[in-house]
């Protein structure tokens, strides 16, 4: 441990702060819409280009149909967004689809919404981060070729902003989120009024090319099933809605109100970019393709460009300020877009950890109160996307969205059923009339989504939706087994009450392999604490090592008698569990403690160095009953030293007593 290491960490996260100051760190609207709507808004710069992509098949003509499968989308984030606000203002504790559809619908539907949840956010983040790659590799093709570590590293930093609190990353991201929202406002302004008010005949770099079409003349089943895709595809601008309700509790007061604004600000910048950038892209002739060698006429070693990008040159054409701000600011909303996981993943992992469903280390807030292990497990599964799908954004959006739909189909369901049962005992007619008005909103979202639901199974299953099906199941089956573990536990300990018999006398032993002063030290500390028999033993792993100690200790003023075990094989571990045992054999009734003098040491080698044998033996000695291990702890010089540096090289030290400074 170094003072580098902590001046490192401090840098990376900042001073720890006091539990009580977590009520500082709440967001107010203005930074909260940045924090959770990043994910929403930042989805039309990857939704659009997708529904162009998947109506690519059927040849340039079905573009015609791209404004009408957007609207769809925008009708459906509509009602959702609706949906959602009912929500915020029934469950404002954060828990929001887990709670909702625990509390209504029973543990096994919360927990299928809370594995579904979990997989999304990875998802979210793999989706984004690739997302971001390929739009900045329209303008800088050395990213083009190199997209995974550049996703790999955008989600390090990611990260690293995320462990320094929620206040701190939502300030970080506030000025590239609102950047982005206002160029593309400006970009789609202009575009469209250069269209429809002056006159001008807009054409994308793209509009003269032809388009081999894979599936030209499709009709009937076969040209609906296309369409289903492509609005399964653009569904995916519905992503991050429901993390406003797992993040109510990051909102200042009234959090309820403030979370149901920033969910409608939200729904309607996301409806208006949406429907802005289908209708420019289709106006202006955009033609894209899954692989550029299916555009006809495109010259050779052609690199296609992003739809977004495409756009901005189009509409800032003369003006390539224009075109590197859009780039520049899109590419950064979606590595932001990534945020909106980074706030829900751990909040509902620390809720799914509190009800026992996860390992109780996602509940604990590390030094900077953010939910730091459940920060870095999404981080390390996101990675881990990327590299194995090579951060193909085409690719990873056939897993993605299922997840997020079955999480609505289940809140909406679970919503019904919470103003049903409200309804039942409500006798005021205006309370009534609101929760039957909520009622029938939560209806609307419920058939919407459930639609959608089944088209998403439909289209994509075979497409790679089964992969994101297979982990949500798995994580249902592990956070069962978990829970059943933690009941186990629990039942285990209070089933069986103490008798409050004391053990009838106390054996203590003193582990000794040279006569030197950790020894006397463990000696005096076992004399201590008076037992009825004390005595030091050594394992004989070396004839003349062990007549060397013997006289010594002869020699010595020791009073404690010094017993040998043999040891054959010149093992050190079981010769003494044999000996404890035996001892236990003799004596049921007795309590043994064994002392262990133990090295304290500075530096991370010297534990190499020394201990191997004391922790082995303590790992195997803590599995006896009746058996109680104590370490005697001996300071070595190098630990003095790392004392007054008072560095500790662990999340939360602070939190577990240690002093910190940089």
């Amino acid at each position: 441990m170094s003072k580098l290491t902590t001046a490192a960490k401090r840098v990376l996260l900042g001073r720890p702060f006091r539990s009580d100051s977590l009520g500082h760190t709440l967001l107010p609207k203005r930074i909260a819409l940045p924090v959770f709507a990043s994910d929403a808004m930042s989805s039309v710069a990857y939704a659009p280009e997708e529904i162009f992509l998947v109506l690519s098949a059927a040849g340039i003509s079905a573009y015609l149909y791209a404004p009408w499968v957007g609207l769809a989308v925008a009708a459906v984030m509509t009602v959702v967004v609706a949906s959602y606000r009912q929500n915020v203002h029934a469950y404002p504790s954060g828990g929001g689809d887990y709670e909702v559809a625990t509390t209504n619908l029973g543990p096994n539907a919360g927990l299928t919404v809370g594995s579904a949840l979990l997989v999304d956010y990875v998802l979210t983040v793999a989706v984004s981060i690739s997302s971001a790659a390929s739009n900045i590799g329209s303008a800088i093709p050395f990213v083009a070729t190199h997209k995974v570590l550049f996703a790999v590293v955008a989600i390090a930093l990611l990260t690293a902003v995320n462990l320094r609190g929620v206040r701190e990353s939502g300030t970080a991201f506030a000025v590239p989120t609102y950047a982005f929202i206002a160029g593309m406002f400006v970009m789609l302004g202009w575009g469209l009024f250069q269209v429809y008010v002056l006159g001008d005949d807009l054409r994308a770099e793209s509009a003269g090319f032809g388009l081999d079409a894979e599936e030209e003349h499709l009709y009937g089943i076969a040209f609906a099933f296309l369409i289903a895709r492509a609005f399964s595809s653009g569904c995916a601008a519905l992503t991050g809605v429901e993390a406003i309700s797992n993040g109510v509790p990051a909102f200042r007061k009234p959090k309820s109100r403030n979370a149901a604004t920033t969910l409608l600000l939200l729904g309607s910048i996301a409806v208006v970019l949406l429907m802005g950038i289908i209708l420019l892209a289709e106006r202006i002739g955009v033609v894209y393709a899954h692989n550029p060698e299916h555009l006809i006429g495109a010259p050779a070693g052609y690199h296609q460009k992003t739809l977004i990008a495409q756009l901005a040159e189009t509409v800032f054409a003369g003006f390539p300020v224009g075109f590197f701000f859009i780039t520049i600011v899109t590419a950064l909303i979606l590595v932001l877009a990534a945020n909106t996981a980074f706030n829900g993943f751990p909040v509902l992992g620390s809720i799914l950890a509190q009800d026992r469903y996860l390992p109780r280390q996602l509940h604990t807030r590390g030094d900077r109160l953010a939910f730091s292990n459940g920060i870095l497990f999404l981080s390390g599964a996101a990675i881990a996307f990327v590299v194995l799908f090579g951060a193909e954004v085409t690719k990873l959006i056939q897993l993605y969205i299922v997840g997020v739909f079955v999480s609505f189909v289940l809140s909406q369901t679970g919503m019904l059923r919470h103003w049903t049962r409200l309804l039942r005992t409500e006798n005021d007619p205006e309370h009534r009339r609101r929760m039957k008005r909520s009622r029938v909103i939560n209806a609307i979202g419920l058939s919407a989504t459930g639609a959608v639901l089944v088209i998403v199974l439909i289209t994509k299953f075979f497409a790679g939706a089964y992969i994101a099906i297979g982990l949500m199941i798995a994580i249902f089956v592990v956070m069962k087994l978990i829970r059943k573990h933690y009941d186990s536990v629990a039942r285990e300990l209070a089933e069986t009450e103490w008798d409050g018999v004391l053990p009838s006398r106390a054996h203590a032993i003193v582990l000794v392999s040279t006569l030197h002063l950790p020894t006397r030290r463990a000696l005096a500390f076992a004399r201590a604490t008076r037992p009825d028999t004390l005595e030091a033993v050594t394992v004989n792993v070396d004839d003349a090592d062990t007549r060397k100690l013997v006289r010594e200790w002869e020699r010595s003023d020791m009073a404690v008698p010094l017993k040998v075990v043999e040891s054959p094989y010149r093992e050190i571990t079981k010769p003494v569990l044999d000996y404890v045992k035996r001892v236990r054999k003799d004596a049921p009734r007795d309590v043994v403690t064994v002392f262990i003098p133990e090295y304290v040491v500075g530096h991370w080698w010297e534990q190499v160095l020394h201990n191997q044998s004391a922790l082995r033996l303590k790992g195997r000695l803590l599995f006896e009953p009746g058996v109680m291990v104590t370490s005697v702890p001996w300071q070595l010089s190098s630990s003095a030293k790392a004392r007054k540096q008072g560095v500790v090289n662990a999340p939360g030290a602070v939190r577990r007593g240690y002093e910190d400074r940089p």
